[in-house]
């Protein structure tokens, strides 16, 4: 214990400042962003002054000033927006499961090319039936002209991922298909 004592002041002041740090964030004094800017300003102003004090410590606490300052724009957000999530583990568990399912049922270790293509709709339509069920008539588009729109879309990835396919399997060839395409766009009719 002796050896290590060094590093308990240095530990301890980085421990406190992280603490408040994570105290004034969860803001249970229910205070706006702006409040909880300033709060968070003095914090970060005190760690800056005072960071001698931590020893070897101190260029984890520049880096922990240097990474709030460049979060600072979008931080406070959550504060100000209703129901609005303080962080993004939700999302993060949102399509970490759905990557779990699309795994569990396709025996594939990596997203399958229907993921990649058809993502958008597939994962928000997989996390929409876990919620309730939907009938026949909730399933029908209410504006056609959306739906063509979201069709086009998947289509123009779909083709996206077929063009990289044929390059992959014979990209002498389809570089020469691409070549004679565009000599005869040059050429006059």
């Amino acid at each position: 214990m002796t050896e290590t004592a060094h590093f308990w002041s240095p530990v301890r002041t980085a421990y406190a400042w992280v603490h408040s740090a994570a105290h004034i964030l969860s803001n249970h004094e229910e205070m706006d962003g702006a409040g909880v800017a300033r709060r968070l300003r003095g914090l970060l102003g005190a760690m800056s002054r005072h960071r001698s004090k931590t020893g070897p410590l101190e260029p984890a606490i520049v880096r922990f000033l240097k990474v709030t300052r460049s979060y600072w724009s979008g931080l406070f957000h959550c504060y100000d927006v209703p129901d609005l999530p303080r962080t993004n583990n939700d999302l993060e568990q949102y399509f970490g499961s759905g990557r779990y399912h699309e795994r569990r049922t396709t025996g594939r270790k990596v997203a399958s090319p229907a993921m990649v293509v058809r993502g958008s709709v597939r994962l928000v339509a997989s996390m929409a039936t876990r919620v309730r069920t939907f009938g026949a008539e909730e399933l029908r588009p209410e504006d056609m002209d959306d739906w063509r729109e979201l069709r086009a879309g998947l289509e123009s990835r779909r083709e996206t991922r077929r063009q990289q396919l044929r390059f992959r399997r014979d990209p002498q060839g389809y570089l020469s298909a691409l070549e004679d395409a565009l000599v005869q766009l040059t050429l006059p009719p």
